[in-house]
């Protein structure tokens, strides 16, 4: 198809998809002539991630070039692919917090209970102790009670993000699916949260 088509059949702009060739994220059509290039289903289907990765889950045009680094590399190891994807998508910490080593260390005590297999050096567990200092500085640090609740449902997230996975047969779609996981995943859990809690609300407090 011409990059007209390609247009119309996804809703991204001429100009846009020419940005996203010039960024890398998206691969050039197959020149037909100087001025003329064709292209195919794997273009549509890239510019939809390139679109879901941008609008759902948020992301910079420099964070979606090093995702969709990790998608284009099928062969590397899909536990490092996952890693790669969850740096790219995790922002950096602003400042440290008062407390922060305090809350380093509960944030490590969290791993060892649980069994996890993670470095407690990892960026999420850095953000998540930041998290849980900033909880402690306006008066939350109560919150830490509820920790371990969090970590088992989100074991059990984790188990159906996994199980999910692994029903792609083909290490292409596996890797893509990882990544898209990641991203949109995180998107789908906010909104599913704040049903339940509306939900929740209603159930205890209406009335």
């Amino acid at each position: 198809m011409r990059i007209g088509e390609l247009s119309r059949r996804t809703g991204v702009a001429v100009p846009t998809i020419k940005y996203y060739v010039r960024e890398g994220l998206l691969p050039a059509g197959r020149l037909t002539s100087p001025n003329q290039a064709d292209y195919d289903d794997s273009h549509i289907r890239r510019l939809r991630l390139i679109r879901g990765l941008m609008d759902v889950g948020g992301l910079s045009v420099s964070v979606v070039r090093e995702v969709l680094a990790a998608v284009d590399a099928p062969e590397e190891p899909v536990h490092k692919v996952l890693g790669a994807a969850q740096e790219a998508i995790t922002p950096p910490t602003a400042g440290e917090p008062a407390g922060l080593d305090e809350a380093r260390r509960a944030v490590a005590g969290l791993i060892r209970r649980r069994g996890w297999r993670v470095d407690p050096g990892h960026v999420s567990a850095e953000a998540l102790a930041v998290a849980l200092a900033t909880f402690r500085g306006i008066g939350h640090g109560a919150f830490e009670e509820v920790l371990d609740d969090y970590a088992a449902a989100c074991e059990r997230i984790a188990a159906a993000d996994l199980a999910y996975v692994g029903r792609h047969v083909d290490v292409d779609s596996l890797v893509e699916s990882v990544v898209v996981g990641t991203v949109l995943g995180d998107a789908v859990l906010s909104a599913m949260r704040r049903l339940a809690h509306v939900d929740g609300s209603a159930r205890q407090y209406e009335g």
